[in-house]
């Protein structure tokens, strides 16, 4: 029996729709049907599946699998947790491959899937593919068994194993997230003073929304930080794949900043490796991988796309601005909060001083937040093309890896298409606000001769 699942969930990266508006429990029966299909056809035969802790995530994890049993897969349960714990299991069960039930950082309405098969992340074509098996529906059929396995333990454990770090005081705030219950785990095998807040899972995030990206997002751990004289702060979002960080003064640590701190004690190990950054890295970020003798190399926003590099590059290390932290060293190169926040406690204890005064030794650059573009009934992506060759016309230095990134004396500007929705994503960086303005300027201009205005 065919099934035709709703055009607007059939994303980049993922499947993620509204439960019980573009996502049903029937749309997730069918994806574990397709799922099945592509993958006995690949020779896989069991599989391993999570859940997050939103309030339809059970029922969600129930239909698929379902779907993936009567497609001939056997399925591996390893219960709720973050992201990274079924990606864990994934990588040390025997399996071929996972998926995570997860509305990750989206509003508490939303849901999906995040899924992995043969060691490599399902995106791009392979979503519409499940999306055209399904349509025909000439599945695969079988009886598949369902085991449930307890791994909280045993990731918990690992997530420390080789732990090499400081004692500190610190502030952790797992979002009412799926992580809370690990992080709890994690805080009783880490030396030091933990305070850590909203553990309790809850799907409906009551006390603020969980994505720590957004500084207003950070207002209750930077007040714990305060509070308690903590020497940083912590923090996940709703499926533990993201980090966010504060230091002692309460100050925001960005993902590239991070990612900054991070490379110095992987390049120790690994001179000269390769060290991978999203285009909407800060150039402080390359500069400084390049100081420490690494290879810096700017790749496309998007945690499939810059796993997918990490393989051929062979990088160590791998990072977005928006808190996915890849870590191939010492790990197994998926994203994990929980596992960047052990190594980010071993960098600071290594760098011999305190967060805060990393954070001022850092070379400051004044951003703008990520500006968007609806490009209302114009196609994102010719937009992108036509500024592209404009800007080729003009002389102007570009670096199209993603969309386009534009170089002047005064610093950065970024604009690329959204991969999740309608608009083109901007953001621009300079050393002081002048110059700042002027780049701001900039994009306005160039995006007004093609008749796309600011929302």
């Amino acid at each position: 029996m065919s099934h035709s699942f709703h055009p607007t969930i059939l994303r980049q990266y993922d499947i993620r729709g509204v439960v019980d508006d573009t996502l049903h429990e029937a749309d997730a029966r069918a994806l574990g049907r397709a799922f099945a299909t592509m993958a006995t056809a690949k020779g896989a035969t069991k599989i391993a599946v999570g859940r997050d802790g939103r309030l339809h995530s059970e029922r969600l994890e129930d239909a698929i699998v379902d779907g993936l049993t009567a497609g001939g897969l056997d399925v591996v349960k390893v219960g709720m947790g973050p992201s990274p714990m079924l990606y864990f299991a994934a990588a040390t069960l025997g399996v071929d491959g996972g998926i995570q039930v997860t509305g990750s950082h989206n509003p508490s309405d939303y849901n999906g899937f995040k899924m992995s098969l043969g060691g490599h992340s399902i995106h791009g074509d392979a979503i519409q593919e499940l999306g055209a098996i399904a349509l025909s529906g000439d599945w695969s059929e079988g009886t598949g068994s369902v085991e449930q396995v307890d791994i909280q333990q045993r990731y918990a454990d690992r997530l420390v194993e080789d732990f090499q770090g400081g004692e500190y005081k610190i502030g952790w705030d797992a979002g009412n997230g799926a992580a809370g219950p690990v992080l709890e785990m994690l805080v009783e095998r880490l030396p030091g003073e933990h305070h850590v807040m909203l553990a309790e899972v809850d799907g409906t995030f009551p006390h603020h929304h969980p994505d720590p990206t957004v500084e207003k997002n950070l207002a209750h751990l930077k007040e714990l930080v305060r509070e308690n004289d903590l020497d940083f702060g912590i923090a996940f979002d709703g499926d533990g794949d993201r980090i966010g960080a504060v230091d002692g003064e309460g100050r925001v640590i960005w993902g590239d900043q991070i990612l900054m701190l991070l490379a110095e004690s992987v390049l120790a190990d690994h001179p000269g490796a390769t060290i991978i950054a999203d285009v909407k890295a800060s150039r402080t970020f390359f500069e400084r991988v390049a100081e420490l003798g690494g290879e810096p190399l700017m790749w496309k926003t998007g945690h499939s796309l810059i796993k997918s590099k990490m393989k051929e590059t062979g990088a160590p290390l791998a990072g977005e601005m928006s808190g996915h932290i890849f870590f191939q060293h010492r790990w197994y190169g998926f994203d994990d909060a929980l596992y960047a926040a052990v190594r980010l406690i071993e960098a600071i204890a290594a760098s011999g001083k305190s967060l805060t005064e990393l954070h001022d030794a850092m070379p400051h650059a004044v951003s703008t937040p990520e500006m968007r573009f609806p490009v209302g009934d114009k196609d994102k992506f010719e937009v992108v093309t036509a500024l592209l060759n404009n800007l080729r016309a003009s002389g102007a230095d570009v670096d199209e890896t993603d969309g386009a990134r534009v170089s002047s004396p005064d610093g950065w500007w970024l604009l690329r298409a959204s991969n999740t929705q309608d608009v083109l994503a901007a953001r621009a960086e300079a050393s002081d606000q002048a110059g700042l303005d002027r780049l701001v300027a900039q994009i306005d201009s160039e995006l007004g001769k093609l008749g796309v205005s600011r929302a």
